[in-house]
């Protein structure tokens, strides 16, 4: 059985990739070094297309690098338990719960600003005033998150 190999180009096409953002996986281990043409062209074959896919549906969904080095390797132990996937993919989905309880509350607080807004001029606007001094009571909440993320009304 001959072996289908294609160049770096044709996988970027066909996966809808990066030529940077793979030879990136490559780099950092999530994608497997393809083999070398004589004239030192990467070459890759199906199982590359087939993880590749696998890296960009985990990114679509939002896992972050170490949960997809995680899996990948798991699929790599087909015979192993089911139960560590099972254990990254709920801890991604707390994570987004996490977000999206931060985002909830992040419509809340604009949406509180903007009701609060009376028009006129900008010295006199009250999401500028929020937005220069949450501290005096126009902001629903006084933590504003983790790592620069606005989190008001905790």
């Amino acid at each position: 059985m001959t072996v289908v190999e294609f160049t770096i180009g044709r996988l970027a096409r066909e996966t809808g990739c990066k030529i940077p953002t793979i030879r990136y996986y490559e780099q950092i281990g999530l994608l497997p070094k393809p083999i070398r043409s004589a004239g030192n062209t990467r070459l890759y074959g199906p199982a590359h297309r087939a993880r590749l896919d696998f890296i960009q549906h985990c990114r679509e969904l939002g896992f972050p690098q170490a949960a997809i080095r995680g899996l990948l390797d798991l699929t790599d132990h087909p015979d192993r338990s089911c139960e560590a996937v099972t254990e990254i993919a709920a801890a991604h989905l707390a994570d987004v719960n996490r977000r999206l309880a931060s985002l909830s509350t992040l419509k809340d607080e604009l949406t509180h600003m903007i009701e609060a807004c009376e028009g006129g001029r900008v010295t006199q606007c009250r999401i500028v005033e929020t937005l220069a001094d949450h501290s005096h009571g126009h902001c629903l909440g006084h933590d504003h998150g983790d790592k620069g993320r606005v989190e008001c009304g905790n």
